[in-house]
């Protein structure tokens, strides 16, 4: 039953078919036959699943039920849970039991969707591969020797391994939409602000954002109108009506306009990922979408503007991880600096401790404003680019990654080659836009290939509607992999 789509278990649990609990049961079952192989999760909460399915079932014979009521998901392991571990991945949060739920957490309690557990993603959501885990790397179900992308790997490995149909993720410069690509599965980053970061331990406040993973698009739409909404206890959410975000799915694609930057077409792109790219976008002809070509002319300063920003915030967000109030504390230390000192360097990992000293160094007296001031100009004019292309478009399309899943290890030894993953994503997170990565058919050793459709602000419920047309007339969405 896990492997249908939302609508699907929907009626079957309104219908009396299952119940809240035999899915539960199943989809912890998955979990402890697939997780081993995997490490999608860092936590299984079994005990709170099942009374959460029991609550569930409840509200299905009281008529009291919302539309993710009784549904199995998980939550990425960055969203705080009331009594649940969460660890961001990192040996400096390894025994931290969260006293209050996330926004996010809340809102879906609320709907009575079931959480079975939480899981693994990159320490802190620094990275790409989901290598930079404390509890050891999450493992693409479509080739256990590749990377499922990252932060939200263990996220998107969950979902596309059918542990459970969905699942929540943070996206700062591709990490919702990077993994869904690489796992073939559906995942959608909203406009900033649209989810609430209450409770989402924070790696770069000005660009971390919710965001939904599912096998489809329409299932995406259903469990991001569960999460979205204004909270006033972040000052960066949104004052806006909540939305239903499948309410334009079947709208017909005859007068769309589908943008092709100039520059996400030309080198890098791996052959594969051009061929699977291209056809998609002829397939969205066929749909009655006309395509215009766009530029983005400072996209190719997207990267370096991303690592000095993201860094600068993160060495702030993180200065609070000191040994002292909650977090890991060295054994042994002479004084209260000694303390500090070891306590964060036992506790965090080389990636983060690289990325913490970058952003310490652009913040710092003399660098300030050579570095950080400059990024954040030229934040300002990758956002007049995209406001100049949707001028000409409804959507912008391109590829997610330029290559399809990487070995684990293949790029542990260069930084900047990992970070050149995320080439095509990153711009979407400097200008705040709303960004979704769908299926798009497969490329070398049988691995998926994503496509990326950017919308303008506020945009969501379109490129939903637009990847929902794709997967109506195409079935790369139901692929599952073969184990």
């Amino acid at each position: 039953m896990i492997d249908s789509s939302l609508k699907e278990i929907a009626a079957a649990l309104r219908a009396k078919k299952v119940s809240a609990v035999e899915l539960a049961t199943e989809s912890l079952a998955r979990i402890d036959a697939g997780n081993g192989r995997i490490n999608a999760f860092v936590t299984v909460d079994r005990e709170g699943a099942l009374a959460a399915a029991r609550a569930a079932d409840a509200r299905l014979a009281a008529g009291t039920a919302a539309p993710l009521t009784g549904i199995p998901m998980a939550h990425k392991d960055v969203f705080c849970t009331e009594g649940v571990l969460t660890t961001c991945g990192s040996k400096m949060l390894a025994n931290f039991v969260s006293p209050y739920d996330a926004h996010v957490v809340s809102l879906l309690k609320q709907a009575g969707a079931v959480m079975v557990g939480k899981t693994n993603m990159d320490e802190f959501a620094m990275g790409s591969s989901n290598e930079n885990s404390h509890f050891g790397p999450t493992r693409n179900p479509w080739n256990t020797d590749k990377v499922p992308g990252g932060s939200s790997g263990g996220s998107a490995a969950a979902v596309a391994a059918r542990m459970v149909p969905i699942a929540t993720g943070t996206d700062t410069g591709g990490s919702i939409r990077q993994p869904a690509a690489l796992c073939g599965i559906t995942g959608i980053k909203p406009t900033y602000g649209v989810v609430s970061r209450y409770g989402m331990i924070a790696y770069a406040s000005s660009l971390d954002q919710g965001g939904a993973f599912g096998y489809s698009a329409e299932d995406c739409a259903l469990l991001l109108s569960g999460m979205a909404g204004h909270d006033p206890r972040d000052s960066t959410s949104l004052e806006r009506e909540t939305e239903d975000y499948s309410r334009n799915l079947n709208r017909p694609l005859a007068g769309l306009r589908i943008g092709l930057p100039t520059e996400f077409f030309a080198a890098g792109m791996s052959d594969d990922v051009r061929a699977a790219v291209d056809a998609a976008i002829a397939e969205y002809r066929r749909l009655g979408a006309t395509t215009v070509e766009v530029s983005l002319p400072n996209a190719r300063l997207a990267i370096p503007a991303y690592y000095v920003i993201a860094p600068a915030e993160a060495s702030s967000n993180l200065s609070r991880f000191d040994g002292v109030r909650y977090g890991h504390r060295a054994a042994e230390y002479t004084d209260l600096n000694d303390m500090y000192c070891k306590s964060r360097a036992q506790g965090f990992g080389g990636e983060v401790q690289r990325r913490i000293l970058v952003g310490t160094y652009v913040l710092s007296h003399g660098y300030y404003d050579a570095y950080y001031i400059k990024a954040q100009k030229l934040r300002r004019l990758i956002a007049q680019d995209f406001a100049a292309a949707f001028e000409q478009c409804d959507v912008i399309a391109g590829p997610v990654s330029p290559t399809v899943a990487f070995g684990i290890g293949e790029k542990s030894d260069d930084p900047v080659q990992m970070y050149l993953s995320d080439i095509y994503t990153i711009a979407v997170n400097l200008a705040g836009l709303p960004g979704l990565a769908h299926p798009a058919g497969f490329g070398a050793g049988g691995l998926p290939v994503g496509l990326q459709l950017i919308g303008n602000y506020f945009g969501e419920a379109r490129l939903l509607n637009v990847a929902h047309q794709f997967q109506q007339a195409t079935d790369w969405h139901t692929r599952r992999p073969a184990n």
